[in-house]
């Protein structure tokens, strides 16, 4: 039986802020952005390619303090494009960092040891490695 992670809930402060930053700069896809009513709105935004979404909103999300989440990773082919890309949209984001030495240094020998990080605009904090295998 497979076990699939579909969900993370990020806790944020302010919804509208976080949708802008999480589709207009990092380029996740709004899967939908749903008010049930009064109190209780959902955002799912989804990074492309991932077969996980993260979940904004407020009302039926359990209470977390916004910037709770720490060490969310995405993975990327190619961290020096991924960390251009970051930079051209306006995150900031921290420079290359060889993070150990790669087990497998071909294709690439930042695979598996390149990482880039960076925060949302509440502090939920975000890591992105490259392991080029999977693109």
């Amino acid at each position: 039986m497979n076990w699939t992670l579909e969900v993370v809930i990020v806790p944020v402060s302010d919804i509208d802020r976080a949708k802008a930053f999480y589709s207009e700069q990092l380029g996740f896809v709004v899967d939908h952005d749903t008010t049930v009513g009064a109190g209780m709105r959902i955002v799912q935004l989804t990074p492309p390619g991932s077969g996980c979404s993260i979940v904004i909103g407020e009302g039926a999300v359990p209470h977390m303090e916004p910037g709770s989440v720490k060490g969310l990773q995405l993975v990327v082919p190619d961290i020096e494009q991924a960390h251009r890309e970051l930079v051209a949209r306006g995150v900031e984001v921290t420079d290359v960092q060889v993070l150990g030495q790669s087990p497998t240094p071909t294709p690439h020998p930042l695979d598996n040891v390149g990482f880039v990080f960076f925060e949302d605009p509440d502090g939920n904090s975000w890591g992105v490695q490259q392991i080029s295998s999977r693109g």
